[in-house]
C-alpha cells in the first residue's frame, strides 16, 4: 500500500472510479441506450458481412474506409475532417492529453457529463465547473463569460443536448462564448439523433471549434465508436496521441454496414422521441414529481415528497434500474434520470414509480 501511494499520482488517488451498476434481471433504463434490436433479416445480412472479417489480423490502423463512409453520410463542410475514437470517452481523453497539464484549466457548465471533470483530473488540469441556472438548467451567460475571462481555459466542453438535464443550450450564446474564448471549444452532440440540432455549420467560421458525436445512442453502444469533427489542422495534431488500431475490425465493418441502412436508425430515434413525449406527460401528471423537457433520449425528474435514494431503491426492488443523481451536484438534489425505453419498459417503470410515489 505504501508503494502504491508513493507511485500513483495524488490526483488519481483522490479520484473515485466511474460506477456502472449491474443490471442483471432488471429493466435497464439507466444508460441512455437505444432499446430496439435489429430486425432478424438485417442481422442475417450483417452476419454475412462480419463472417469474412479476419480477426487474427490487426484492423486498419486509421480506419480510413470507415472515416470516408461517415464523412459522406455527414456532408461535412469543405476543409473539415473527422477523427475516430473508442467511444466519446477516448476522444475526451485525447483532447485532455493534448491540451492538459498542471498549468491548464478545463471548463464546462455543470451539472453535465461527468467524464469532462474526471478525465481532466487524470491529466492534472484544473477543472472549473460553472453552475447552470437552477430553474431550467440554461447557461448562465454572465457566469460563463466571467469564468472564461478569469481562468482563461484551454478547453471548454458543452454537451448539447446536455446530460443529465436534456436541454439544448442557446445557440447564439454558445457562439458568443466561442468568439470570446481563447482556448478550444468542443460541442458534444452525443444526442444529435434525437435533437436534430447541430452547430456543424459554424466549423469553418471558428478555428477554435470542434464537434463530437457518438454512435452509442443510436443503437451501437456495444461497439464503442465516437468521432470528432473539425479543422484538419486540429485533427492532425490530436491524431498524434490516438493509439493505432483503436477502432477494432468488427466495429469498423459493422458501422460501415449500418450506414447503408441509416433509415432504420432514424426510424428508431423517431420512435424513441415519440415515447419520450408520452413518458414526459405521464411523469408530469404524477403528484410530487417535477420533470424537465428533454431533447435527448432520457428525462430528468425530481421527487419532492420522497428522497431520491428511496425512489431509486424502490424501483430497483420492483425490477427497474434508473440513475440516481442525488448528491452528484447541488442543483440535482433529489433528482433521478430515466432512459426512454420500449413502450412495455416505460409502462413497467411508470407502474413501479406510481406505486412508490
Amino acid at each position: 500500500m505504501k508503494r502504491i501511494k508513493q507511485l500513483i499520482k495524488s490526483s488519481v488517488l483522490a479520484m473515485q472510479s466511474y460506477q456502472v451498476l449491474a443490471a442483471n434481471g432488471l429493466t435497464k433504463l439507466d444508460a441512455m441506450e437505444n432499446p430496439y434490436p435489429w430486425p432478424d433479416d438485417l442481422k442475417r445480412e450483417w452476419l454475412k458481412v462480419i463472417s469474412s472479417v479476419e480477426i487474427n489480423r490487426y484492423p486498419e490502423a486509421g480506419a480510413n474506409a470507415l472515416k470516408a463512409s461517415i464523412c459522406k453520410a455527414l456532408k461535412l463542410p469543405d476543409g473539415m475532417d473527422i477523427m475516430l475514437g473508442n467511444g466519446s470517452d477516448e476522444l475526451i481523453q485525447i483532447l485532455a492529453l493534448a491540451l492538459g497539464g498542471s498549468d491548464r484549466v478545463f471548463m464546462a457548465p455543470e451539472p453535465s457529463f461527468v467524464m469532462y471533470r474526471q478525465i481532466s483530473q487524470t491529466v492534472d488540469a484544473r477543472f472549473v465547473g460553472v453552475p447552470l441556472m437552477p430553474d431550467n438548467f440554461s447557461l448562465n451567460r454572465e457566469a460563463m463569460l466571467s469564468a472564461i475571462a478569469v481562468h482563461e481555459p484551454s478547453l471548454i466542453f458543452f454537451a448539447r443536448p446536455n446530460n443529465p438535464t436534456g436541454n439544448l443550450f442557446d445557440e447564439n450564446l454558445i457562439i458568443e462564448i466561442v468568439q470570446e474564448a481563447q482556448g478550444l471549444v468542443v460541442i458534444d452532440e452525443a444526442y444529435y439523433a434525437f435533437a436534430k440540432e447541430t452547430l456543424m455549420e459554424y466549423l469553418p467560421r471558428f478555428e477554435n471549434l470542434l464537434i463530437m458525436r457518438t454512435f452509442s445512442k443510436s443503437g451501437l453502444a456495444g461497439l464503442r465508436l465516437g468521432y470528432l469533427m473539425g479543422s484538419r489542422d486540429w485533427l492532425v495534431e490530436l491524431d498524434k496521441i490516438r493509439l493505432p488500431y483503436n477502432i477494432n475490425v468488427l466495429t469498423q465493418k459493422t458501422v460501415e454496414f449500418i450506414l447503408g441502412h441509416s433509415k432504420l436508425l432514424e426510424d428508431q430515434a423517431a420512435a424513441i422521441c415519440a415515447h419520450r413525449e408520452q413518458l414526459y406527460a405521464a411523469l408530469a401528471a404524477i403528484p410530487g414529481l417535477s420533470v424537465w423537457p428533454s431533447a435527448a433520449n432520457f428525462l430528468l425528474f425530481r421527487s419532492s415528497n420522497q428522497p431520491a435514494l428511496e425512489v431509486f431503491e424502490g424501483l430497483k426492488r420492483a425490477g427497474v434500474l434508473i440513475k440516481n443523481l442525488d448528491d452528484s451536484h447541488p442543483l440535482l438534489e433529489n433528482c433521478l434520470r430515466v432512459t426512454v425505453g420500449l413502450d412495455t419498459e416505460n409502462h413497467r417503470f411508470l407502474e413501479a414509480l406510481e406505486s412508490l410515489i
